[in-house]
């Protein structure tokens, strides 16, 4: 796995494949629902994005964003090590 800026190993959330972190999507979003659900169809393909179903705007999976071993600080809404 690779290093973050200052050097150490980042550390993966329990659960970060199929549930965001809630500071990136909140439970109660009006869209939550629709938002997972392209997010695991995503995932079952094997893709690494999904169309945001508000902006339309192409959101990375948790997935490809594990792959990257690191957090780019972007505020991702899949972000593993969020």
């Amino acid at each position: 796995m690779c290093s973050d800026s200052t050097g150490t190993t980042p550390q993966r959330r329990e659960n970060w494949r199929r549930h965001p972190d809630p500071r990136r999507l909140a439970p109660a979003h009006p869209h939550a629902t629709e938002i997972l659900a392209r997010h695991d169809a995503a995932l079952d393909c094997g893709v690494p994005t999904y169309v945001d179903p508000i902006s339309g705007f192409s959101v990375f999976t948790s997935d490809f964003l594990a792959s990257r071993n690191f957090c780019c600080s972007s505020g991702c809404r899949h972000c593993p090590y969020a």
